[in-house]
């Protein structure tokens, strides 16, 4: 017994210690320690990088995963939505260019496009925590759509149908949109980056 109180007190000595050397600004306490351990450092520090922290990495992928359940339907209903809005984008889908929307979900080209869009989108989602990594996955996005001659206006504008899609069908609050936001510019910047050089080409 006395062992085990030995170890445990231990433990706890060097919990204390770790966080004193990451020299955490608000007061230690047991719950403190705990939600450190859990998130695995402290979940609001923000990554140089993606410009994230762990809380707004966690945000995104938590809501992102109920999308993605269905993603075959999300992403239809996404790009649908995405034509409405900005019709013009139709020409870069030559398999549905002439189709009513009635059509699409019966286009095998048009469905393994989604497919490709929402498996892109759970890559970069899920691997946020790696941020060297997603900026790798958009630079390909980059330049693959730099060859087809899309232009960062249409990325905006799919950024705008999806913020609009997740506020009236998610019901996102203004903490999870903001963390989407930040995410989409973190993935922006990097297809830009490759994009434009697609342009210079």
């Amino acid at each position: 017994m006395l062992y085990f109180y030995l170890c445990s007190t231990f433990v706890l000595l060097s919990a204390f210690v770790v966080l004193k050397k990451v020299k955490l600004k608000r007061k230690v306490t047991m719950g403190s320690w705990l939600s450190y351990l859990w998130w695995g450092g402290d979940p609001d520090v923000v990554n140089p990088q993606s410009g994230l922290t762990r809380r707004e990495i966690y945000a995104v992928q938590q809501s992102w995963a109920p999308v993605y359940a269905n993603s075959i339907a999300n992403g239809t209903e996404l790009l649908k939505r995405f034509f409405r809005s900005y019709p013009e984008t139709k020409e870069f889908f030559k398999m549905i260019r002439k189709s009513s929307e009635e059509d699409y979900s019966q286009n095998p080209q048009f469905k393994a496009h989604v497919i490709n869009l929402m498996s892109s989108i759970n890559l970069a989602v899920n691997n946020l925590n790696q941020p060297e990594v997603v900026a790798a996955l958009m630079n390909k996005l980059g330049e693959s759509h730099g060859r087809r001659k899309i232009q960062k206006e249409h990325f905006y504008y799919l950024k705008d149908v999806i913020v609009k899609m997740f506020i009236e069908v998610l019901k996102l609050e203004g903490a999870t949109l903001a963390a989407w936001g930040k995410t989409v510019d973190f993935w922006y910047k990097h297809i830009f980056e490759t994009l434009n050089n697609a342009d210079a080409r």
